[in-house]
């Protein structure tokens, strides 16, 4: 089962979480054989760790919540909440096959939060390159995986405005963008 984790940062938590970054990078390390995407959010051009994104293939739900909070920076009180929901990958592919690889141009998380759409999100069609920008997305789901609740999209675009629109505005409750970039060891997705 796909899961989509977004731990946000407790503000001011920076320095725990520069402190804790090997033990972080030790526990992912664990589930890198089903890590479809990973990666910091942050502000100020980077500069400002503002959460952490992953999106992971997990046995089940018990295994996806002890992934989230047996997580080392959560566990140090580093993080002031965790979004955690099941997760459909639309694209079929992991970060690490994305053509335009760790490098490239501004990337943001876009959240769909408390979906009123029919059907389902969907490959944006007919935005410009905001398709072939996808590093990942899907749906998130209810528990049971039976009922869209909203999206996540990790998406390359020229700035927030521009992947902001991969997402359908009036589907959502909220739209949220975040600046995000590639995570993990830099030997590894």
């Amino acid at each position: 089962m796909e899961f989509f984790c977004y731990h946000r940062d407790r503000a001011g938590s920076t320095a725990l979480r520069e402190a804790l970054n090997d033990e972080h990078l030790a526990y992912m390390d664990r589930f890198a054989d089903g890590m479809i995407a990973r990666g910091p959010t942050t502000t100020d051009g980077g500069e400002t760790l503002t959460g952490s994104v992953h999106v992971v293939d997990l046995p089940g739900p018990e295994a996806a919540r002890a992934f989230a909070f047996e997580e080392p920076n959560y566990q140090a009180g580093a993080y002031r909440d965790v979004l955690l929901r099941r997760w459909r990958n639309l694209l079929g592919r992991t970060m690490g096959e994305y053509a335009g690889g760790p490098e490239g141009g501004p990337r943001y998380l876009v959240l769909g939060l408390g979906w009123r759409g029919t059907g389902g999100p969907g490959i944006p069609a007919g935005q410009g390159g905001l398709a072939a920008g996808l590093v990942a997305m899907g749906p998130l789901l209810s528990d049971d995986g039976a009922t869209v609740v909203g999206a996540a999209a990790l998406v390359e675009a020229a700035d927030a405005a521009e992947a902001r629109r991969v997402l359908v505005a009036d589907d959502y409750a909220a739209v949220e963008v975040h600046d995000w970039s590639f995570g993990g060891r830099p030997d590894a997705s």
